[in-house]
């Protein structure tokens, strides 16, 4: 018998002043679908999520309930006017007496319900929302970014109650050792156009990677059919041949097709600017103490960071993560022991409050302002990497368009303010990078690009992130801040921190994945194949892009009307290496489609 919907949405479409955000979109939430909502940043994921919650206005298509059933929505920004603490406000919905759900959400979710509206912080006001919409638990809960604020400890809290209830729920977050935990389906926005696989987030980048190969292989197939028929229409002007009306118009089809394409957004060109080495020894810590009133942060604690080290720091929010930070920076003087920089260190600092960013700036100025950043005389110039660059083109590199780059700061997306972030920061030469919460905002692609890059950084990072998988990733050395003054160090990342503390977990770690390479090989694993497939299924892209260049460049010359009455001669061999180098093209697709069906069958 087929399930009723909670949630049906049917051809949506709309339109914020610009390109469609969702066209003819359809979508329907079962009971009991647990489904992770995922995109780049920028996609509409949010948008899609208010349009299921009744909050945005398609401009057509419709959104249904059916009687009966509730959807709830953990808003990003609540309006609490009217309301004198956080518990009340998220109390306001229940029936009397039901108020201790959000005593018992605000436990987990370390937040206190007694907290003044007026005084609580951008981050308290989130966790209310979320122990609000969990207190009252409606038939269907939309998360939007509900990991964001919270540490590990309350990470785990909500895991555990949303793995325990019966409601179903969309969530969409960029915590993948979260959603590995949780999804049972995926939505996948790409382009305007929304995806569903029945199966957990664990399965979504091998589903993305193949649906992109398809899509490429399919549009090179579209290119080469369309330069076939453009030779074809040339050739018969030039033979003075009657055309094939229909076959020209089948052509101009073909174009439109084409154009009508939407090209993915790329992934940002992010590279970090190495400075001088610094010495062996970065970092010496010895006997380090630090109180603040009653309460020790910090009680005698000793380590040595080596160049190239990758040490984490993890614990509950307020433990003190960041004072250890820059008590280690030199930032401040601890009560007792030693801190002793190492030489020739050029530090950059990624802050995760984004103060560095000044909201009432434009992009622009938030570059060429920076510090050392601007090109000495240069207004629409800044200095990356040690070459001057123009402002615009910097930025296209982190996914900005033109348009942006006089934007305001507070016009920005929290991903799209990390990128701004990460921009100014991978423009300065340094051998220590401290990264305080980068992961937060960041789409999957966007952070596999970040963990290759910090892969690749030759100097040493201080991380502070609440992020499993990618302090997984990253770490070599993780400082378990446990409270009461007590720091701990352990080899290795966050699961290696569990073990050797002899705690289980059920969570399944993805071992960092190789770097991707960028050509058309790269969609694919090699396993399986023999030695000589595998060196042939690497070295077939270079071959298929030299054939590419050399048709484009025949065809060019074949495009001169004059050609065949003038230079005959030329004409005909023109041709003939053109036909030679299709068919060679087409074979040479035929057999990387092939090796690449077999890699993938044996993986």
């Amino acid at each position: 018998m087929a399930r009723s919907p909670l949630l049906q949405l049917t051809g949506i479409s709309l339109t914020f002043g610009g390109e469609p955000v969702f066209d003819g979109l359809d979508l329907v939430v079962h009971p009991g679908d647990r489904v992770a909502l995922v995109g780049r940043n920028g996609s509409g994921k949010s948008t899609l999520m208010k349009v299921m919650a009744g909050l945005v206005e398609p401009d057509r298509g419709s959104v249904i309930v059916p009687p009966g059933h509730s959807v709830g929505y953990m808003e990003q920004d609540p309006v609490m006017t009217g309301y004198a603490t956080l518990g009340d406000w998220a109390a306001s919905g229940l029936e009397p007496g039901e108020q201790y759900r959000v005593e018992r959400a605000g436990e987990g979710l370390k937040f206190d319900p007694a907290r003044g509206v007026e005084t609580a912080s951008g981050g308290e006001r989130r966790r209310a929302a979320l122990a609000r919409l969990m207190a009252e638990a409606p038939n269907l809960m939309l998360l939007d970014e509900p990991t964001n604020h919270l540490d590990i400890e309350a990470i785990g809290w909500l895991e555990r109650e949303l793995s325990a209830t019966r409601k179903s729920f969309v969530v969409i977050s960029h915590d993948r050792a979260f959603l590995r935990a949780l999804a049972r389906a995926t939505l996948w926005i790409d382009r305007g156009q929304v995806r569903r696989q029945d199966k957990g987030f664990d399965a979504f980048e091998t589903w993305r990677d193949t649906v992109w190969a398809e899509e490429d292989l399919a549009r090179h197939k579209l290119d080469r059919k369309i330069k076939e028929e453009a030779r074809w229409a040339v050739e018969g002007i030039s033979a003075r041949r009657t055309r094939n009306q229909g076959r020209v118009r089948a052509l101009q089809a073909l174009r439109a097709e084409r154009a009508a394409q939407i090209r993915r957004q790329g992934t940002a060109d992010m590279a970090l600017a190495s400075g001088p080495k610094s010495g062996r020894k970065v970092i010496e810590v010895q006997g380090l103490s630090k109180t603040f009133g009653e309460d020790p942060l910090l009680r005698d604690f000793s380590m040595t960071i080596m160049r190239g080290d990758r040490v984490a720091l993890v614990g509950p929010n307020g433990v003190g993560k960041t004072t250890l930070l820059n008590l280690l920076l030199g930032r401040m003087e601890p009560d007792t022991g030693n801190v002793t920089l190492g030489t020739g260190l050029e530090i950059a600092y990624f802050d995760q409050a984004r103060a560095a960013l000044d909201p009432d700036q434009t992009l622009w100025d938030a570059l060429t302002n920076a510090p050392g950043l601007r090109v000495s005389g240069q207004s629409d110039q800044v200095m990356v990497r040690g070459q001057p660059k123009h402002v615009v083109g910097y930025l296209k590199e982190f996914l900005f368009d033109e348009r942006q780059a006089r934007a305001p700061v507070r016009s920005l997306s929290g991903g799209e303010k990390a990128r701004l972030l990460l921009a100014r920061l991978m423009a300065q030469p340094c051998n220590l990078l401290v990264l305080d919460e980068p992961t937060n905002d960041l789409d999957v692609e966007t952070l596999d690009l970040l963990q290759e890059l910090l892969d690749d950084f030759d100097g040493t990072v201080l991380l502070v992130s609440h992020d499993r998988d990618f302090l997984d990733r990253v770490a070599t050395a993780t400082v378990a801040m446990e409270g009461d003054g007590r720091a701990t160090v352990y080899a290795g990342g966050w699961s290696d921190y569990r073990a050797q503390r002899g705690e289980t977990t059920t969570e399944t770690v993805e071992k960092p994945k190789p770097k991707k390479d960028k050509a058309k090989a790269a969609q694919v694993q090699k396993a399986g194949l023999s030695f000589t497939e595998k060196h042939r299924l690497e070295a077939l892209p270079e071959e298929m892009e030299r054939l590419e260049t050399e048709i484009g460049k025949l065809e060019a010359l074949l495009a001169d009307p004059q050609l065949f009455t003038r230079e005959p001669v030329k004409f005909r061999k023109a041709t003939e290496a053109l036909v030679e180098r299709q068919t060679k093209l087409s074979a040479a697709e035929e057999e990387w489609l092939t090796l690449a069906e077999k890699a993938e069958e044996t993986t």
